[in-house]
């Protein structure tokens, strides 16, 4: 079965950074894309970064700049480095994989912790 098993998450004061961490199991990990996602109470859930697997990347406009996504196809993991981070960035973040054509552009945000819990990250002021 399919499982992504989030962590790194944490408190942080603004201005800190924080590495998430996704250990991918139960399917071939260097041919799918590989993405993060974010999801605040009371907001709709959004993309926040994307990994292709050749290795070009996307980031949200708000991240681009301070966050970075990475892969190791070795060890199965996705990361996502967050720098300079602000307030607005508190959220639960969920790792994911473009199981089927157009999951990571689709998926509904009730499905975001189908496959792992996700991680909090909460940022104060």
């Amino acid at each position: 079965a399919v499982r992504l098993v989030e962590s790194g998450g944490g408190s942080v004061q603004a201005g800190g950074s924080l590495r998430l961490s996704c250990a991918a199991s139960g399917f071939t990990f260097d041919v799918l894309d590989m993405g993060w996602y974010r999801q605040a109470p009371g907001n709709e859930c959004e993309l926040v970064s994307r990994i292709r697997t050749n290795g070009g990347t996307w980031y949200l406009d708000s991240v681009r700049g301070r966050f970075t996504i990475s892969q190791d196809n070795v060890t199965n993991t996705l990361y996502l480095q967050m720098n300079s981070l602000k307030p607005e960035d508190t959220a639960v973040y969920y790792c994911l994989a473009e199981l089927y054509d157009g999951l990571l552009a689709t998926i509904p945000c009730q499905r975001l912790g189908t496959w792992g819990q996700g991680t909090q990250v909460t940022v104060s002021a």
